[in-house]
Parts: C-alpha cells; sequence; structure tokens
C-alpha cells in the first residue's frame, strides 16, 4: 500500500514537478512538462486555482487551503471542502448535463481537483460589470436551478438515496457555518470583520443595525436555511460563480453545497442581478448605461420564469419521490389536486426567495465579502450613493417579502429606488 503524502500547497513553481506523473492531467494537455505553462488565477476568498497549458491542451487545477485565503491562516478551514465541490459537481452535470465544467481528476488527500479549462469564458459579474449583455444567461441559469434543485429532492429522488446524500453533505459543517453567520447575522450587529464604505454609510448601517422587524426576518430566514433540508444547494450561486460566452453558460464553486430550501440558490441568485442593476451608475465612465438596467431587470423576469416553468414540467413528469406522490392525485384522476400543491409550492419558494435576496444585498454591502460591482466604482462618494440604494432596496424586499406577489413588482420598486436622487 503506497502511503498518503502529507498535504502539501501548490505553486507555480511547483505544480509541474508535483503533478507531471498525473495521468488524467497529462492526457488533457500533454507529458512534457517543460512544455506546460501554469499560471495561478484564483482571485476568490478560499482557494488556490491555475490554469496549466501544455502541447495538447489546457485544464484548471484547483486546491483548497487549510484556511480562509481572503483572511489568511487565523481563520482556518478544512481541506474537506474539496470533497464536498466534487461530489457537488458530478450530481450537478448528473442532473443538469453540460451546466458545469468536466472534472478530470480527484485528489482528497491533497484537496485537489483537476477539471475542465472554460476559455474563452469569462465570469459573470466581469461581463455585467463591463456592460456586456449575454443573450444566454437567464434560460441557462432557470434551467440549472430548476433541474439541480427539482432532481435533488425528495419530489425526485427515491427517499433511501436522498437520505443517504443528506448524510453526506451534513458533515460541510464549516462552510455552513460560514454562511450562516456571514449572511445572516454579520451585516446586523458589530462584527469584527464587517466593513462598509465609511463615513457615507455610517447613518444608514446603525439604522439597519437597529431595525427590529429586519433583524427578526434575518433570523427566521435564517431558522429556514437551517432546518429546511430540501434539497441539495449549490450554495454560493451568485455572478462570480458563473462562467459565460455569448453562447455558453457553466456554474463552478460548488464547495459550499449543503441540504437547505430550494429558495435559497434562487434568491442568492437573483440578488446579485439586482445589485448589478444597482451598481450601473458607478460604471457610466463611457457613456450612460440606461439600457444594460434595462436588461438586467429583463434578466430577472426571464430566469426567474424559465426556473418555474422547468421546476413546474419536472414536477408534472419526473415528480418520482415520496413527496406528493402521484398515487394521491394524478393516478385518481385528480390533477388538479397536484397543480394546487404545486402553486402552493412555488409560492413559498417566491416568498423565501425574495427574503434570500434581501439579505444577501446586505451581506454583500455590510459584511466580509463584497462585490466586485459596487468596489470597482472607485469614488466612493458615488459608490455610497449606489450601495445605499442596494440596502434599502434589500431591506424592503425582506422585510416585506410576503405582501410582494410578482417579480414585476420588484423591478419597479427598483427601478424606483435607483431613480431617487439622494441616498
Amino acid at each position: 500500500m503506497t502511503a498518503k503524502l502529507p498535504f502539501e500547497a501548490l505553486s507555480v513553481e511547483t505544480l509541474a514537478a508535483r503533478l507531471g506523473a498525473n495521468e488524467a492531467l497529462c492526457s488533457h494537455i500533454g507529458k512534457d512538462t517543460s512544455r506546460w505553462n501554469v499560471r495561478e488565477v484564483g482571485d476568490g476568498n478560499l482557494n488556490l486555482v491555475f490554469i496549466v497549458e501544455g502541447a495538447t491542451g489546457a485544464a484548471v487545477v484547483k486546491q483548497a487551503l487549510p484556511y480562509v485565503r481572503l483572511v489568511g491562516d487565523s481563520w482556518p478551514l478544512p481541506l474537506k471542502r474539496s470533497f464536498f465541490e466534487y461530489h457537488a459537481l458530478t450530481r450537478q452535470q448528473a442532473r443538469a448535463p453540460g451546466s458545469v465544467p468536466a472534472i478530470h481528476h480527484f485528489d482528497e488527500g491533497q484537496a485537489l481537483i483537476i477539471m475542465e479549462y472554460l476559455s474563452p469564458h469569462i465570469i459573470l459579474r466581469r461581463a455585467l460589470i463591463e456592460g456586456r449583455q449575454l443573450p444566454k444567461i437567464a434560460r441557462d441559469i432557470g434551467l440549472f436551478m430548476a433541474r439541480t434543485l427539482f432532481r435533488g429532492s425528495d419530489l425526485h429522488m427515491a427517499a433511501k438515496d436522498r437520505k443517504a446524500d443528506l448524510a453526506l453533505f451534513a458533515d460541510n459543517v464549516e462552510l455552513c457555518d460560514i454562511t450562516e453567520n456571514l449572511v445572516f447575522s454579520d451585516p446586523y450587529f458589530d462584527a469584527k470583520m464587517n466593513r462598509h464604505t465609511s463615513p457615507q454609510l455610517d447613518r444608514i448601517v446603525a439604522e439597519l443595525r437597529a431595525d427590529r422587524d429586519l433583524k427578526v426576518e434575518a433570523q427566521r430566514l435564517k431558522h429556514i436555511f437551517a432546518a429546511n433540508a430540501e434539497t441539495l444547494l449549490h450554495g454560493d450561486l451568485h455572478s462570480g460563480s458563473i462562467m459565460v460566452t455569448d453562447t455558453e453558460t457553466r456554474m463552478i464553486d460548488p464547495e459550499f453545497a449543503f441540504y437547505g430550501p430550494i429558495a435559497f440558490d434562487v434568491g442568492m441568485l437573483l440578488a446579485n442581478f439586482w445589485m448589478a442593476f444597482f451598481s450601473q451608475r458607478g460604471h457610466e465612465q463611457n457613456g450612460k448605461r440606461d439600457t444594460m438596467r434595462v436588461y438586467l431587470l429583463d434578466v430577472t423576469v426571464e430566469t426567474w420564469s424559465v426556473f418555474r416553468t422547468e421546476f413546474s414540467h419536472l414536477w408534472r413528469t419526473e415528480r418520482t419521490g415520496m413527496l406528493y406522490q402521484k398515487s394521491l392525485f394524478e393516478d385518481q384522476g385528480d390533477r388538479l389536486g397536484a397543480e394546487q400543491a404545486l402553486d402552493h409550492m412555488l409560492h413559498q419558494v417566491w416568498t423565501d426567495m425574495l427574503g434570500f435576496a434581501g439579505v444577501e444585498v446586505h451581506r454583500r454591502i455590510l459584511g466580509l465579502a463584497h462585490n466586485a460591482d459596487f468596489e470597482t466604482i472607485a469614488d466612493e462618494d458615488l459608490r455610497a450613493t449606489c450601495e445605499a440604494k442596494a440596502l434599502k432596496f434589500g431591506r424592503h424586499i425582506a422585510v416585506n417579502r410576503r405582501q410582494i406577489h410578482s417579480i414585476d413588482e420588484v423591478n419597479k420598486l427598483a427601478a424606483l429606488i435607483e431613480r431617487e436622487n439622494r441616498i
């Protein structure tokens, strides 16, 4: 038996020597390591990411570190998160084929995944900051969410398989703890690692942290996230976890994968489109972004519509799990009963989605991990103006989510707030 090597972080200088004998990598890029070009591209919060190009192709090598890269080794984090990312990617590929990068190799001991190099794809967030209007993202993301969230739940899976999967991902404790604190709690008090555009937002931040209704709602949403294990979530589905071209959309980085409420991924994703909308005023150096604002709101409408339509289609054609069995409805000639149950479920997803979207907006402006949508606005007064409007929007949809009935209503609110001249 070959002894396992102790974990060692890769570097640009050591990668070829360390992985030169890896058959999966060599089969995609060539065996001649002297012709390998290695460059580090990881600019995320947690991991090392390298692009390795060889004589016959290219691949991505991603390695977890034993700490949060954004903070440093003062915040330790287990390497096993790469295990959950690997297993999430395999399930997403099975449930929504072609929506994630192909996996070439996984090394659990080195917390290392070798995967398909996506080119000429770029990060969706960067594309939106640049003002690109991508024609397929709403449809592709809506389908991905509907298929992975439906097919990973008790609506579709055999109960035994779903419970085994739930037990596997339940061990992703540390990354869930990050979500539970950074998303639902830290923005609403003076947590150590919080930061915001100061002093411009100081008054608004104080008001939000004194807002009893908002804090109660945030904790109700945290309760739902922690207690409602409906389906396998991506867990970190935002515009920085999606790579795009004009014709293709791929989801990446599901290391936060966990069994939670269906609405969480949907709310987090749509929140990032709404934040992009509010940030546009800060990216008008080369001209007005009015058409980009219209595009972003249209994307939220289409994404939600595609999600609803595909989720409903899967409900009618793939509802083979233990929930809402057809033996109780269609098999007895009661299709209307099945449709009534579907309507109730989608209404609950809609309501909770708005709440999750609202707190996601808040944590990206007040917490530890901020969005480049706002952070790349150099003029701090202008940035604060954009952020303040987003904070107001987030508060409204989180607290009033039960009284909001359509995405058009949400977008009218966003447009109204964006047109306001003062913080």
